[in-house]
């Protein structure tokens, strides 16, 4: 989770959400690019690994080096770990079969499921507004796969599979989301953005056995490259809640989806189905209703808050 606002700069919380998106879906694309010769765990290394330079630097810079690898909860970084690096394995799994347009358009189905495992796993209270915007995202979703579901010629058992994993990508990345909101009752912002590179560059050590390849230099300064454009835009995320709230910022991740049409087209000649974009504009509708629900139900605590 980001940390709390610190400082109230609107208009550089939202440049840094930006250009975390942005780098997000460079880094997404990249990988894309090396997937057709490196399995999905491997290239988990390379961005896990990779990223922990750029984060070790950044901490060291801004003074909480020290902070950063203190830990209260071990076994707590260690489900955190284990929920994302599932999450990112499959969604680069995804990514070797789906376009990227409609990987990244089911990806949004995560924050529909937080609602959900928030009230399964934490006890959180859910109102008819949050269900109703459930309902509609998840209908999105279903509008997004059923190409990749039905029986006919249009889909291929890679591209049923490729919509399955991407799925699976969705829910574990919710299921972080939720060991993330237990670890911050006892763990810095630092602790958890490091610690869960570790972890993930452990976890993906696992895979070994599973077919990893001397990458080409080309796909080497893919991966590397990949998990440089990781660390610095979580660095860019977490500075965005630094500087605004986040209902402002939070909007902003939509457009991540204009990033992947464009670069989809341009690096992958992807051109999305109009149920990808369908579908994708209704799980943002849903999303946006979330946030602005959030953002009431904000404004109302502090109107009550003594």
């Amino acid at each position: 989770m980001p940390p709390a606002s610190t400082s109230r700069h609107p208009l550089r919380g939202i440049a840094f959400k930006l250009v975390s998106v942005a780098l997000f879906t460079a880094m997404a694309a990249l990988i894309k690019a090396a997937s057709d010769e490196v399995p999905p765990g491997e290239a988990v290394f390379f961005r896990s690994f990779f990223a922990c330079p750029v984060i070790l630097a950044w901490l060291a810079w801004q003074g909480t080096l020290r902070q950063g690898l203190r830990t209260r909860d071990p076994l707590g970084h260690v489900w955190r770990g284990f929920a994302g690096t599932t999450a990112m394995g499959l969604g680069f799994a995804g990514l070797g079969l789906l376009p990227l347009p409609e990987v990244t358009a089911l990806g949004y189905a995560a924050p529909l499921l937080i609602v959900v495992f928030g009230a399964m796993f934490l006890g959180e209270r859910v109102r008819a507004v949050r269900l109703l915007a459930v309902a509609m995202g998840l209908l999105g979703v279903l509008v997004v796969l059923w190409p990749r579901l039905t029986l006919g010629a249009a889909a291929s058992p890679y591209e049923t599979l490729g919509a399955v994993v991407t799925l699976g990508a969705a829910v574990f990345s919710a299921l972080a989301q939720i060991f993330i909101r237990r670890l911050t009752a006892t763990e810095s912002t630092s602790a958890i953005v490091f610690w869960f590179s570790v972890t993930g560059t452990v976890l993906s050590l696992t895979t070994l056995p599973f077919g990893w390849v001397v990458p080409s230099p080309r796909d080497t300064a893919f991966l590397v490259g990949a998990g440089l454009l990781g660390g610095v835009a979580q660095i860019g995320l977490t500075s965005a809640y630094r500087y605004a709230e986040a209902g402002l910022v939070a909007p902003f991740e939509y457009a991540s989806m204009l990033l992947a049409i464009a670069i989809g087209y341009a690096a992958f000649a992807e051109v999305p189905a109009p149920t990808t974009l369908v579908g994708a504009a209704v799980i943002i509708a849903a999303g946006l209703l979330i946030i602005w629900r959030e953002r009431q139900l904000g404004l109302r605590r502090d109107a009550d808050a003594p």
